[in-house]
Protein backbone atom coordinates (compact mmCIF):
# COMPACT_ATOMS: atom_id res chain seq x y z
CA UNK A 1 0.00 0.00 0.00
CA UNK A 2 1.69 3.17 -1.30
CA UNK A 3 -0.19 4.64 -4.11
CA UNK A 4 -3.97 5.55 -2.78
CA UNK A 5 -6.63 6.73 -4.74
CA UNK A 6 -8.91 9.16 -2.62
CA UNK A 7 -12.14 8.97 -4.48
CA UNK A 8 -14.36 12.54 -2.84
CA UNK A 9 -10.79 13.67 -1.38
CA UNK A 10 -12.03 17.31 -2.25
CA UNK A 11 -14.89 16.81 0.25
CA UNK A 12 -14.74 17.43 4.10
CA UNK A 13 -13.85 14.26 5.68
CA UNK A 14 -11.60 13.35 2.63
CA UNK A 15 -9.64 16.16 2.23
CA UNK A 16 -8.59 15.92 6.15
CA UNK A 17 -8.09 12.14 5.68
CA UNK A 18 -5.43 13.57 2.80
CA UNK A 19 -4.03 15.62 5.03
CA UNK A 20 -3.93 13.12 7.84
CA UNK A 21 -1.79 10.51 5.34
CA UNK A 22 0.38 12.80 3.59
CA UNK A 23 1.86 13.72 7.22
CA UNK A 24 1.97 10.50 8.74
CA UNK A 25 3.89 8.34 6.00
CA UNK A 26 6.56 10.18 4.02
CA UNK A 27 6.20 7.77 1.59
CA UNK A 28 3.09 7.36 0.18
CA UNK A 29 1.80 9.16 -2.67
CA UNK A 30 -2.25 10.06 -2.61
CA UNK A 31 -4.12 10.75 -5.97
CA UNK A 32 -7.27 12.53 -5.26
CA UNK A 33 -10.31 11.89 -7.57
CA UNK A 34 -13.40 14.13 -6.97
CA UNK A 35 -15.71 15.68 -9.08
CA UNK A 36 -16.26 18.65 -7.56
CA UNK A 37 -19.83 19.03 -7.20
CA UNK A 38 -21.49 21.59 -4.45
CA UNK A 39 -19.14 20.11 -1.46
CA UNK A 40 -15.84 19.25 -3.29
CA UNK A 41 -13.72 22.32 -3.21
CA UNK A 42 -10.26 22.54 -3.89
CA UNK A 43 -9.63 24.90 -1.41
CA UNK A 44 -9.78 22.34 0.90
CA UNK A 45 -6.79 20.63 -0.44
CA UNK A 46 -4.58 23.94 -0.73
CA UNK A 47 -2.37 23.32 1.63
CA UNK A 48 -0.89 20.02 0.19
CA UNK A 49 -1.27 21.22 -3.53
CA UNK A 50 2.50 21.65 -4.13
CA UNK A 51 3.39 18.57 -2.40
CA UNK A 52 5.18 16.18 -4.87
CA UNK A 53 3.77 13.05 -3.69
CA UNK A 54 -0.23 14.62 -4.65
CA UNK A 55 -1.97 14.66 -7.24
CA UNK A 56 -5.42 15.91 -8.38
CA UNK A 57 -7.65 13.92 -10.86
CA UNK A 58 -11.45 15.49 -11.53
CA UNK A 59 -13.21 12.99 -12.77
CA UNK A 60 -17.31 11.21 -11.98
CA UNK A 61 -16.63 7.88 -10.02
CA UNK A 62 -19.51 6.67 -12.04
CA UNK A 63 -17.28 6.87 -14.86
CA UNK A 64 -15.60 3.68 -14.93
CA UNK A 65 -13.23 4.49 -18.13
CA UNK A 66 -12.42 7.41 -15.80
CA UNK A 67 -11.24 5.74 -13.02
CA UNK A 68 -9.54 2.74 -14.74
CA UNK A 69 -7.50 5.93 -16.58
CA UNK A 70 -6.72 7.28 -13.34
CA UNK A 71 -5.66 3.96 -11.62
CA UNK A 72 -3.19 3.14 -14.19
CA UNK A 73 -1.59 6.21 -14.69
CA UNK A 74 -1.01 6.52 -11.26
CA UNK A 75 -0.16 3.19 -10.38
CA UNK A 76 -2.97 2.75 -7.82
CA UNK A 77 -2.36 -0.14 -5.79
CA UNK A 78 -5.38 1.20 -3.11
CA UNK A 79 -8.55 2.88 -3.55
CA UNK A 80 -10.04 4.81 -0.45
CA UNK A 81 -13.64 5.38 -1.25
CA UNK A 82 -15.12 8.92 0.21
CA UNK A 83 -17.33 10.25 -2.65
CA UNK A 84 -20.57 10.54 -2.07
CA UNK A 85 -23.74 11.83 -1.61
CA UNK A 86 -23.95 12.47 1.99
CA UNK A 87 -26.53 14.96 2.70
CA UNK A 88 -30.34 13.45 4.42
CA UNK A 89 -32.15 16.06 3.69
CA UNK A 90 -31.09 16.71 -0.36
CA UNK A 91 -31.47 12.69 -0.76
CA UNK A 92 -35.21 13.11 0.55
CA UNK A 93 -35.38 15.69 -2.27
CA UNK A 94 -33.17 14.28 -5.18
CA UNK A 95 -33.44 10.18 -4.03
CA UNK A 96 -32.05 9.62 -7.52
CA UNK A 97 -28.75 11.33 -7.23
CA UNK A 98 -27.59 9.15 -3.86
CA UNK A 99 -28.69 5.89 -5.80
CA UNK A 100 -26.43 6.97 -8.66
CA UNK A 101 -23.70 7.96 -7.02
CA UNK A 102 -23.41 6.16 -3.73
CA UNK A 103 -24.50 3.00 -5.31
CA UNK A 104 -23.76 2.56 -8.87
CA UNK A 105 -20.30 4.57 -8.54
CA UNK A 106 -19.54 2.45 -5.65
CA UNK A 107 -19.82 -0.19 -8.37
CA UNK A 108 -17.46 1.44 -11.01
CA UNK A 109 -14.82 1.60 -8.07
CA UNK A 110 -15.13 -1.70 -7.13
CA UNK A 111 -15.32 -3.23 -10.94
CA UNK A 112 -11.85 -1.16 -11.46
CA UNK A 113 -9.92 -2.41 -8.49
CA UNK A 114 -10.93 -5.84 -9.63
CA UNK A 115 -9.87 -5.86 -13.00
CA UNK A 116 -6.83 -3.62 -12.26
CA UNK A 117 -6.68 -5.97 -9.15
CA UNK A 118 -5.54 -3.51 -6.42
CA UNK A 119 -4.36 -4.72 -3.36
CA UNK A 120 -7.51 -3.20 -1.09
CA UNK A 121 -10.77 -1.46 -1.97
CA UNK A 122 -11.77 0.56 1.27
CA UNK A 123 -15.43 1.60 2.23
CA UNK A 124 -16.57 4.62 4.05
CA UNK A 125 -19.80 3.91 5.72
CA UNK A 126 -22.26 5.58 7.87
CA UNK A 127 -23.40 4.46 11.23
CA UNK A 128 -26.95 5.75 9.62
CA UNK A 129 -27.05 1.95 7.73
CA UNK A 130 -28.02 0.55 11.27
CA UNK A 131 -31.52 2.74 11.07
CA UNK A 132 -32.83 4.45 14.83
CA UNK A 133 -31.48 2.57 17.48
CA UNK A 134 -33.30 2.49 20.90
CA UNK A 135 -31.57 3.20 24.41
CA UNK A 136 -29.28 1.66 25.64
CA UNK A 137 -28.37 -0.58 22.86
CA UNK A 138 -25.27 0.12 20.50
CA UNK A 139 -24.48 -1.08 17.11
CA UNK A 140 -22.57 -3.85 16.51
CA UNK A 141 -20.76 -4.75 13.26
CA UNK A 142 -23.09 -7.85 12.97
CA UNK A 143 -26.63 -6.35 13.21
CA UNK A 144 -29.05 -5.94 10.93
CA UNK A 145 -29.18 -2.97 8.53
CA UNK A 146 -32.30 -0.80 8.60
CA UNK A 147 -31.38 2.32 7.01
CA UNK A 148 -34.62 4.80 6.40
CA UNK A 149 -33.53 7.47 4.46
CA UNK A 150 -32.35 7.34 1.03
CA UNK A 151 -29.11 8.34 1.67
CA UNK A 152 -28.77 5.61 4.55
CA UNK A 153 -29.88 3.34 2.00
CA UNK A 154 -27.77 4.13 -1.09
CA UNK A 155 -25.27 3.64 1.98
CA UNK A 156 -26.38 0.03 2.97
CA UNK A 157 -26.66 -1.16 -0.46
CA UNK A 158 -23.25 0.20 -1.14
CA UNK A 159 -22.26 -1.65 1.66
CA UNK A 160 -23.56 -4.78 0.30
CA UNK A 161 -22.12 -4.61 -3.03
CA UNK A 162 -18.41 -4.50 -1.36
CA UNK A 163 -19.19 -7.29 0.56
CA UNK A 164 -20.02 -9.08 -2.68
CA UNK A 165 -17.25 -8.08 -4.45
CA UNK A 166 -15.29 -9.72 -1.46
CA UNK A 167 -17.03 -12.99 -1.55
CA UNK A 168 -17.63 -13.35 -5.34
CA UNK A 169 -14.20 -12.06 -6.51
CA UNK A 170 -11.75 -12.33 -3.66
CA UNK A 171 -11.62 -8.13 -3.94
CA UNK A 172 -9.77 -7.70 -0.54
CA UNK A 173 -12.06 -5.03 0.85
CA UNK A 174 -12.42 -3.09 4.13
CA UNK A 175 -15.45 -1.05 5.36
CA UNK A 176 -15.85 1.38 8.46
CA UNK A 177 -19.31 2.72 9.40
CA UNK A 178 -18.08 6.53 10.72
CA UNK A 179 -20.87 8.39 13.27
CA UNK A 180 -21.20 11.76 12.88
CA UNK A 181 -18.21 14.21 11.99
CA UNK A 182 -17.24 17.98 12.89
CA UNK A 183 -14.07 19.56 12.35
CA UNK A 184 -12.20 21.71 9.85
CA UNK A 185 -13.70 22.04 5.86
CA UNK A 186 -17.53 21.02 6.79
CA UNK A 187 -19.91 22.22 4.01
CA UNK A 188 -22.16 24.49 6.10
CA UNK A 189 -24.86 22.80 4.96
CA UNK A 190 -24.59 20.34 7.75
CA UNK A 191 -25.90 20.68 11.20
CA UNK A 192 -23.07 21.93 13.12
CA UNK A 193 -21.21 24.35 10.67
CA UNK A 194 -24.29 25.41 9.83
CA UNK A 195 -25.48 26.92 13.40
CA UNK A 196 -22.02 28.00 14.15
CA UNK A 197 -21.68 30.13 10.63
CA UNK A 198 -25.51 30.98 11.80
CA UNK A 199 -24.48 32.21 15.34
CA UNK A 200 -21.74 33.92 14.48
CA UNK A 201 -24.11 36.26 11.96
CA UNK A 202 -26.48 36.37 14.69
CA UNK A 203 -28.94 34.06 12.20
CA UNK A 204 -31.49 31.80 14.47
CA UNK A 205 -30.57 28.56 14.48
CA UNK A 206 -33.01 26.03 12.69
CA UNK A 207 -33.61 22.94 14.77
CA UNK A 208 -35.34 20.13 13.98
CA UNK A 209 -37.66 18.35 16.11
CA UNK A 210 -37.48 18.82 19.99
CA UNK A 211 -33.92 19.15 19.24
CA UNK A 212 -33.69 15.64 21.46
CA UNK A 213 -32.00 13.39 18.74
CA UNK A 214 -29.14 11.77 20.45
CA UNK A 215 -25.91 11.51 18.14
CA UNK A 216 -22.04 10.22 18.76
CA UNK A 217 -19.84 13.43 17.37
CA UNK A 218 -16.27 12.65 16.83
CA UNK A 219 -14.09 14.78 15.56
CA UNK A 220 -13.02 14.39 11.73
CA UNK A 221 -9.01 13.48 12.26
CA UNK A 222 -10.11 11.10 15.22
CA UNK A 223 -12.21 9.44 12.46
CA UNK A 224 -9.31 9.60 10.15
CA UNK A 225 -7.07 7.44 12.69
CA UNK A 226 -9.56 4.92 12.58
CA UNK A 227 -9.85 4.97 8.76
CA UNK A 228 -5.99 3.89 8.97
CA UNK A 229 -5.77 1.42 11.57
CA UNK A 230 -8.09 -0.41 9.30
CA UNK A 231 -6.39 -0.09 6.73
CA UNK A 232 -3.15 -1.41 8.48
CA UNK A 233 -4.26 -3.82 10.59
CA UNK A 234 -8.23 -4.59 9.97
CA UNK A 235 -8.88 -7.94 8.47
CA UNK A 236 -10.23 -8.27 5.22
CA UNK A 237 -13.95 -8.51 4.33
CA UNK A 238 -15.09 -7.18 7.79
CA UNK A 239 -16.72 -3.95 8.93
CA UNK A 240 -15.92 -1.46 11.72
CA UNK A 241 -17.68 0.55 13.73
CA UNK A 242 -15.77 4.52 14.16
CA UNK A 243 -17.07 6.88 16.94
CA UNK A 244 -16.68 7.95 20.40
CA UNK A 245 -19.37 6.29 22.43
CA UNK A 246 -20.62 9.33 23.76
CA UNK A 247 -24.05 10.17 22.81
CA UNK A 248 -25.25 14.34 22.80
CA UNK A 249 -28.58 16.23 22.23
CA UNK A 250 -28.78 17.97 19.08
CA UNK A 251 -30.14 20.98 21.57
CA UNK A 252 -26.94 20.59 23.50
CA UNK A 253 -24.83 20.48 20.90
CA UNK A 254 -26.67 24.14 19.72
CA UNK A 255 -26.28 25.34 23.34
CA UNK A 256 -22.73 24.40 23.39
CA UNK A 257 -21.73 26.08 20.59
CA UNK A 258 -23.92 29.03 21.28
CA UNK A 259 -21.83 28.98 24.88
CA UNK A 260 -18.47 29.35 22.81
CA UNK A 261 -19.43 31.98 20.67
CA UNK A 262 -20.78 34.31 23.47
CA UNK A 263 -24.55 34.18 21.91
CA UNK A 264 -27.82 33.90 23.54
CA UNK A 265 -29.94 30.68 23.43
CA UNK A 266 -32.60 32.81 22.42
CA UNK A 267 -30.95 32.13 18.65
CA UNK A 268 -32.13 28.30 18.61
CA UNK A 269 -35.56 28.28 16.44
CA UNK A 270 -37.58 24.87 16.24
CA UNK A 271 -38.43 24.11 12.81
CA UNK A 272 -40.47 20.90 11.85
CA UNK A 273 -38.82 17.68 11.65
CA UNK A 274 -37.45 16.45 8.90
CA UNK A 275 -39.37 13.12 7.25
CA UNK A 276 -38.02 9.69 8.86
CA UNK A 277 -35.81 11.34 10.90
CA UNK A 278 -34.03 8.53 12.92
CA UNK A 279 -33.77 9.74 16.81
CA UNK A 280 -30.75 7.75 18.07
CA UNK A 281 -27.77 6.58 16.61
CA UNK A 282 -24.70 5.08 18.71
CA UNK A 283 -22.27 2.72 17.89
CA UNK A 284 -20.02 -0.25 19.90
CA UNK A 285 -17.01 0.27 18.42
CA UNK A 286 -15.27 -2.16 20.74
CA UNK A 287 -14.31 -4.30 17.57
CA UNK A 288 -11.80 -1.44 16.10
CA UNK A 289 -10.43 -0.89 20.23
CA UNK A 290 -8.71 -4.37 19.78
CA UNK A 291 -6.95 -3.35 16.90
CA UNK A 292 -5.48 -0.16 19.34
CA UNK A 293 -7.64 2.66 17.91
CA UNK A 294 -8.79 4.94 20.63
CA UNK A 295 -11.08 8.35 20.06
CA UNK A 296 -8.43 10.88 21.06
CA UNK A 297 -10.82 14.01 21.33
CA UNK A 298 -13.18 14.44 23.82
CA UNK A 299 -17.06 15.94 22.54
CA UNK A 300 -15.95 19.44 24.08
CA UNK A 301 -12.78 19.19 22.47
CA UNK A 302 -13.68 18.41 19.43
CA UNK A 303 -16.49 20.96 19.71
CA UNK A 304 -14.26 23.91 20.72
CA UNK A 305 -11.63 23.24 18.34
CA UNK A 306 -14.37 23.18 15.15
CA UNK A 307 -15.98 25.99 16.72
CA UNK A 308 -12.53 28.16 16.35
CA UNK A 309 -11.54 26.91 12.91
CA UNK A 310 -15.19 28.55 11.74
CA UNK A 311 -14.49 31.61 13.47
CA UNK A 312 -10.62 31.72 12.05
CA UNK A 313 -11.40 30.90 8.17
CA UNK A 314 -14.25 33.27 7.26
CA UNK A 315 -12.90 33.81 3.87
CA UNK A 316 -13.11 29.75 3.76
CA UNK A 317 -17.16 29.64 4.20
CA UNK A 318 -18.30 33.33 3.38
CA UNK A 319 -18.52 32.33 -0.11
CA UNK A 320 -20.16 28.78 0.21
CA UNK A 321 -23.25 30.65 1.80
CA UNK A 322 -24.79 32.43 -1.50
CA UNK A 323 -26.33 31.24 -4.92
CA UNK A 324 -27.40 27.88 -4.56
CA UNK A 325 -26.88 27.21 -0.88
CA UNK A 326 -29.00 30.38 -0.42
CA UNK A 327 -31.80 29.17 -2.80
CA UNK A 328 -31.28 25.12 -0.55
CA UNK A 329 -31.48 26.72 2.77
CA UNK A 330 -35.04 28.90 2.04
CA UNK A 331 -36.48 25.41 0.66
CA UNK A 332 -35.35 23.53 4.01
CA UNK A 333 -35.86 25.81 6.54
CA UNK A 334 -37.02 29.08 5.51
CA UNK A 335 -40.53 27.84 3.84
CA UNK A 336 -41.27 24.48 6.71
CA UNK A 337 -41.05 27.37 9.68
Amino acid sequence: MRNLLVTGGAGFIGSNFVHYMLEKYADYRIVVFDKLTYAGRLENLERVSANPRFAFTQGDICDLDAVRAAIQQHNIDTIVNFAAETHVDRSIMTPDAVVRTNVNGTWALLEAAREQKLERFHQISTDEVYGAIPAPQRSKEGDPLEPRSPYSASKAGAEHLVYAYYVTYGLPVTTTRGSNNIGPFHYPEKALPLFITNAIDNIPLPLYGDGMQMRDYQYVIDHCEGIDTVLHRGALGEFYNVGTGVETHNIDMARGLLDLLGKPHSLITFVPDRAGHDRRYALDTSKLQALGWRSSHTFAQALEATVRWFVDNEEWWRPIKSGEYLDYYRRQYVERS
